[in-house]
């Protein structure tokens, strides 16, 4: 033994405080209490996203605070949309491309001339007909041209403005 102990009392308690304390780890790791569990696990991380509720029955349930959530998901992405609209985050970005409001752009763009064009192509008017099939041939090239000229805008607009700052 590396140590001598000066009565067996003390030993007992060592053992008793030794054994209170591997019970609790196990506790923590069973998820007899999930908060707790969650909160050792991510060094306090999920608290702020975690909150215990009561159901019907007496039980107790970890349940996710969506409001938490959702305000912090709008707050990074309103400092996103203002960082954008700042002179050097609009001539950085017109510099640096994709981003994540283009993206979402492009794909709304395309899902609403996808499905016109779907619509289109269904109908019994050849003319309609027509019209869906030019527009899933004609639109990607006009929605190029458009983007472009866009770019090309946004540009000029921001090397104006950075030389109204200078």
């Amino acid at each position: 033994m590396g140590r001598k102990y000066e009565s067996i009392e003390e030993l007992r308690r060592k053992k008793k405080l030794l054994q209170g304390e591997i019970s609790d780890l196990e506790n923590l790791l069973t998820f007899k209490n999930t908060k707790e569990s969650l909160s050792a696990f991510t060094n306090g991380l999920s608290d702020q996203y975690l909150q215990e509720k009561i159901d019907e029955d007496g039980d107790e349930k970890v349940v996710l605070r969506k409001d938490v959530i959702a305000k912090q998901l709008t707050s990074e992405v309103k400092d996103l949309l203002i960082n954008k609209n700042t002179a050097v985050g609009i001539a950085s970005s017109a510099f640096k491309g994709g981003n994540i409001t283009d993206s979402l752009v492009k794909l709304g763009v395309t899902a609403i001339v996808g499905n016109y064009a779907k619509k289109n192509m269904k109908s019994s008017n050849w003319k309609k007909k027509l019209i869906g099939a030019a527009l899933i041939y004609l639109a990607p090239i006009a929605l190029k041209y458009v983007r472009k000229k866009m770019e090309v805008y946004q540009k000029n607009k921001s090397v104006s403005s950075m030389e109204q700052l200078i």
